[in-house]
């Protein structure tokens, strides 16, 4: 999310990144001619997408469709590198090595979206049955890249290094990315000079913000278990009620936020699943707490995750229980983009036109959501992670008016205008690249 393509500031110079497009607007009307080319194709896949999602670690179908489309345009594609994931590389001539990414996953959720394409797909998900839908905004990543490759090959008299298109794997389960570096993504690939990534959100279609710095949170999940001994709830003084204790912890963890973080800090502490007993006259003998902290500082981060262990513990103290076991699940750390590629992409997209542009500086705060697109960065690949809008803008004054929210990422009412988001996603992504990769 950077500054333009004419001469380089000396700073962008020690950065290692190359010159920008003598004409960025030139540029974007060559891709929006190759958009209106393929975009037939691309809605049929989108719409397939959207009405057959798979679990993350399950996207063999998904992951088949897409290798499947890279192929025919020629690229060498690997699959199932770290689980369902893709890896697929066109070479064209000497230059920088660029990675572009999609998610393949969708979430375990029912879609209420009444649309004629919607998600019925149900499958089998931590021992139960479930729905799946596409309700993060998945579906229009995956027809955005594919859109992107089709532009940007078309386009390849323009730019010289190799395009490095990655689908990745369980996104929504923050495990995807470090599960295709654990297979060796960047030794058994080359490791990228550049990255690049978008995603749509509930913003107003053709637009797109560039934020500086810190963009998403940190995430943790965790698993509190209190272990109590069970008996009749007539007599519970004969037992150790678990569920009291976690009916304690799940109010006095709120003060770790209130009266241990500080103020000016951004930190949350969700209970989001309470599991325990089957009916009202038996005391069970445990309680099964699920909790999601988000954060963007490492120090708050740590207070949160010290805070819940001494919160559960005071807990089942005062009840002379056992310790509890607080088991961390798995978590990211915050997407950080690139300082220098930030500016320069942001007065690039600016320059190309065709879509509203904004960029916020990294003194401005990120996002309360979380993406495991970190763990590419914190590999050590200089990236930026685009945010797309959604809604049309009649789409948005409606909701306005009626004084409603408009259904965002993970409502199964979501339902974004994809003609456009994919539209704004090309564009932004193949621009990106071109800023990094056209010849001097």
């Amino acid at each position: 999310m950077k500054t333009m393509r004419l001469l380089l500031t000396g700073c962008a110079m020690m950065a290692g990144i190359g010159v920008a497009s003598a004409d960025p607007a030139g540029d974007r009307t060559a891709i929006d001619a190759q958009i209106e080319k393929n975009y037939a194709g691309l809605d049929m896949l989108y719409r397939d997408i959207h009405t057959h999602p798979e679990i993350g670690m399950q996207e063999v179908r998904t992951a088949a469709l897409l290798a499947g489309k890279v192929k025919a345009l020629g690229f060498t594609v690997t699959e199932k590198v770290g689980g369902t994931g893709l890896v697929a590389i066109y070479r064209n001539g000497a230059g920088p090595t660029v990675m572009v990414r999609t998610e393949l996953d969708g979430l375990p959720m029912e879609e209420k979206t009444g649309l004629p394409y919607a998600s019925r797909a149900q499958t089998e998900f931590e021992g139960k049955t479930t729905f799946v839908a596409q309700s993060c905004g998945h579906d229009v990543h995956m027809a955005a890249w594919v859109g992107t490759a089709q532009a940007l090959l078309a386009m390849k008299a323009q730019w010289k290094g190799t395009l490095m298109f990655i689908a990745q794997p369980a996104e929504e389960q923050l495990k995807g990315a470090k599960a295709m570096l654990d297979a060796g993504l960047f030794t058994k690939f080359a490791k990228p000079d550049y990255g690049f990534a978008a995603h749509v959100g509930s913003g107003e279609a053709g637009t797109v913000l560039v934020k500086d710095g810190v963009t998403s949170s940190n995430s943790d999940s965790l698993q509190v278990t209190f272990k109590g001994r069970g008996g009749h709830g007539s007599m519970p003084s004969a037992t150790i009620d678990p569920i009291v204790m976690g009916a304690h912890f799940v109010t006095d963890v709120q003060a770790v936020i209130s009266r241990q973080k500080d103020a000016n800090a951004f930190g949350v502490v969700t209970v989001g699943a309470f599991q325990a007993g089957t009916v009202g006259n038996i005391i069970p003998d445990t309680a099964v707490l699920k909790l999601s902290l988000r954060s963007f500082d490492k120090d708050v981060r740590q207070l949160l995750l010290d805070g819940v262990k001494r919160t559960a513990d005071a807990s089942a103290a005062m009840s002379m229980a056992p310790p509890p076991e607080v088991k961390w699940l798995h978590g990211t750390a915050a997407v950080m983009n690139d300082h220098v590629l930030a500016e320069r992409a942001a007065a690039a997209l600016k320059a190309a036109g065709g879509d509203r542009v904004t960029y916020l500086p990294a003194t401005a705060p990120g996002w309360s959501a979380s993406e495991d697109w970190s763990a590419f960065v914190d590999a050590g690949v200089p990236s930026v992670y685009f945010t797309i809008g959604g809604y049309d803008a009649a789409t948005l004054a409606a909701y306005k008016a009626k004084g409603e929210a408009v259904p965002s990422n993970h409502s199964p009412f979501f339902a974004p205008d994809h003609d456009k988001a994919i539209r704004t996603g090309i564009r932004t992504l193949a621009l990106a690249v071109l800023m990094v990769t056209e010849p001097k």
